[in-house]
């Protein structure tokens, strides 16, 4: 490795070296923000309703949605994970078999939540204790939504296997798909049609078979190559590695959304006009965080690839960029959100208590962009990795802090909820650099000859 005056120059160069990572990055960006912007017109379109129980109840519907989903994450990130290293071992029939087994898990958690999706819908809305309209018409979105499940699943492990193979062009197409039939069917289910929350998750319901479809469509000629037999044996080997990690990215899931979860309910907890007004701003937050993914997932198909090649140097330079183009990138977010605040809300919802209330805690929503981007880029390069335990206790650890935090400003009411917040971000990203820069980074010192793997 460099000497520590030669470590500037290092730097500068891993950033100009890595042309790459811009290059699978920025159409993954323009993509990725297609998915918080469907949310924005599900907010935009619900939200000038006549009332905020509407906003409420699809804010409501669509975290238990995103809880019942989200917390499935891990089939994308283990399959991006382990495919992106086979193929930097180059073994493709390997990768190919990581992907059988994830796609047939994928199946089985889809069969599971769609035949125990009404006690788990019971249970969230008796922990959120909303107003009734509010439950009433979450509970409306979610026995909707719920049938998205085979397909949102599926498009999970599909997506990671074309994100570990650097194929960003049918990512993209797919996302994009997605979303725009999502957006266009909102528009014409819920205005034209003016079957208000129902309208929108049924354009959602369709929108995902549509996009699972377009991909099959694309991964079929470069399927009928490979030996079958040979793959579709299960493989214990493969199982175990399998669940290891989704094991302990499901953790790390399951106290993210805890936390994203308790943000909503507590937001319901203070009144409609609160968990409404805190619906737009994670609306926002969401927004940021899908567009730094384009980052993310450049780094985990390359982190991925180099650490099967054993390329420590290469691990390095790949992390230093990703650090620096997503630290531009938020910067620039943040920027503009706050010079455009009132019109991004306004555009929203036409509610002038909703409008008032988002602006008041607009600062802590910059905050929690300004803090968080760098949890989004480590979790990006952690996948790549593999290291699924780290992620799940740097995540344990920040969601203790996240309660603890809030229980000593619950004083505070939806302030002390955000400053909560904040710190989750924080300890989420620092505990993760911290633990690159003591453990892996100390590896790539010790090893300049690229000659050991990180584990």
């Amino acid at each position: 490795m460099t000497s520590g005056n030669n470590k500037p120059v290092h730097i500068v160069t891993s950033i100009v070296n890595q042309r790459k990572l811009l290059l699978l990055a920025l159409p993954m960006i323009l993509s990725n923000i297609t998915t918080p912007l469907l949310g924005l017109v599900d907010t935009a379109v619900i939200g000038h309703l006549d009332h905020a129980y509407y906003l409420g109840g699809i804010a409501v519907g669509s975290m238990i949605i995103s809880i019942s989903f989200w917390l499935m994450g891990f089939l994308r990130m283990s399959t991006t994970g382990v495919v992106a290293q086979s193929l930097g071992e180059n073994k493709p029939e390997q990768a190919w078999g990581y992907f059988f087994h994830s796609a047939a898990l994928a199946l089985l958690l889809a069969l599971m939540l769609l035949l125990l999706h009404q006690p788990l819908l019971s249970l969230a809305l008796n922990v959120v204790a909303a107003s009734e309209q509010v439950s009433h018409y979450a509970a409306v979105y979610v026995e909707i939504r719920i049938f998205s499940a085979p397909a949102v699943l599926l498009n999970l492990v599909v997506l990671g296997f074309f994100v570990a193979r650097q194929q960003v062009k049918w990512v993209v197409v797919q996302l994009f798909t997605i979303n725009v039939i999502n957006i266009a069917l909102d528009l014409l289910f819920v205005v034209e049609f003016e079957w208000g929350v129902a309208g929108a998750a049924k354009a959602s319901v369709i929108a995902d078979y549509c996009g699972l479809l377009l991909l099959c469509f694309v991964l079929w000629p470069q399927a009928k190559a490979m030996a079958w037999r040979r793959i579709m044996r299960l493989q214990k080997a493969m199982i175990t590695r399998l669940f290891s990690l989704n094991r302990d990215i499901f953790i790390r899931s399951l106290a993210l959304q805890l936390c994203l979860a308790f943000v909503t309910a507590s937001g319901a907890r203070m009144g409609d006009v609160t968990v409404a007004a805190n619906a737009i701003l994670l609306n926002f937050f969401m927004f940021a965080s899908y567009g730094l993914d384009g980052f993310a997932y450049a780094a985990e198909s390359l982190v991925g690839q180099a650490k099967g090649q054993k390329n420590k140097r290469k691990i390095d330079q790949i992390v230093i960029a990703s650090i620096a183009y997503c630290l531009i990138t938020v910067s620039v977010f943040c920027l503009v959100l706050w010079g455009f605040r009132e019109h991004w809300i306004g555009l929203l919802t036409s509610l002038a208590d909703v409008q008032n209330t988002a602006l008041e805690y607009l600062p802590w929503l910059i905050g929690a962009c300004a803090i968080g981007w760098l949890s989004f880029m480590m979790d990006g390069i952690y996948i790549g990795l593999t290291r699924a335990k780290v992620m799940r206790n740097s995540m344990l650890l920040a969601a203790t802090v996240f309660f603890a935090l809030w229980y000593v400003t619950q004083a505070w009411q939806n302030h002390g909820l955000w400053l909560a917040f904040c710190g989750f971000m924080l300890v989420r990203g620092i505990s993760l650099l911290a633990d690159y820069w003591f453990n892996v980074r100390t590896e790539v010192e010790r090893n300049p000859d690229n000659n050991a793997n990180p584990q």
